[in-house]
C-alpha cells in the first residue's frame, strides 16, 4: 500500500486487495436488491448521469426539493444497514469509534461524470469522508475549498480509499472520466464508489 496527500486528501492507494475488493461487492448484493439504484436528478430537473443508493440510518438523495439526507429510499423502504466489512474500513483508516450515519453507493457506468462540488450536507464538518473505489480507475480532481482557481488530478484505482478530513473536508472534487472496463471486479464494468459519512 502506497500513502499519497494531495491538497491535504489522503489516499491509500492499494489499502484493499483482490480478496477484499470482491468481498465488499458481495456484501453490496442484498443492499443493491433491498434498495436498487435510482438516478437522482438535480433541483433544476436535470437527470444525473451516476446512479445511487445508500445504507445506514440515512441515504443521500436529490431531486427538484434539492439536496438532502433522507430515512427512506425514494420507493419508501428504510436504507438496509451498512455491512460490517465497510464498517471496518472506516474504523481501521479513521481511528474513530463513531460510525457512519451514511454510506452512499454510487455506480459509474462508461460515461459517467460528478461535477465539482463540495460534501456539504451533513450537520457537523469535524467528521472526515470516507470514499472506498471499486471497478474501473477513475480519473479524480481536487480543487481548492473555494470554488475555482488551480486543480490537481489522480487517477483512483479499484482497492484505493480516500479521506478528506480536517483542512480538506469541504474541499471541492469531482470525477472527470472512468477508464471503461480497466478492471475486472465487475464484469459488466463501471465503477462503484462508497462513501461513508457521519450525517448528524
Amino acid at each position: 500500500m502506497t500513502r499519497l496527500v494531495v491538497r491535504g486528501v489522503e489516499i491509500r492507494k492499494g489499502y484493499l486487495d483482490g480478496a477484499a475488493q470482491a468481498g465488499l461487492i458481495e456484501a453490496l448484493r442484498p443492499i443493491l436488491k433491498a434498495a436498487p439504484l435510482f438516478s437522482p436528478t438535480t433541483a433544476s430537473g436535470k437527470t444525473m448521469s451516476v446512479r445511487m443508493t445508500s445504507a445506514g440510518a440515512f441515504g443521500w438523495v436529490s431531486d427538484r426539493k434539492g439536496y438532502r439526507y433522507e430515512p427512506q429510499h425514494p420507493r419508501g423502504v428504510v436504507w438496509p444497514g451498512i455491512p460490517e466489512e465497510i464498517l471496518s474500513i472506516w474504523s481501521d483508516v479513521t481511528g474513530l469509534e463513531r460510525a457512519p450515519d451514511c454510506c452512499l453507493i454510487n455506480y459509474y457506468g462508461e460515461d459517467t461524470r460528478m461535477g465539482m462540488h463540495q460534501d456539504r450536507d451533513e450537520a457537523d464538518f469535524s467528521w472526515p469522508v470516507l470514499s472506498v473505489s471499486l471497478g474501473d480507475d477513475a480519473l479524480f480532481r481536487l480543487g481548492n475549498t473555494t470554488r475555482g482557481g488551480k486543480t490537481e488530478s489522480v487517477w483512483l484505482n479499484s482497492g484505493d480509499v480516500l479521506v478528506m478530513g480536517g483542512p480538506a473536508r469541504l474541499i471541492y472534487h469531482g470525477v472527470d472520466r472512468i477508464r471503461f472496463k480497466s478492471s475486472k471486479l465487475l464484469p459488466k464494468g463501471g465503477r462503484i464508489n462508497l462513501t461513508l459519512r457521519v450525517v448528524t
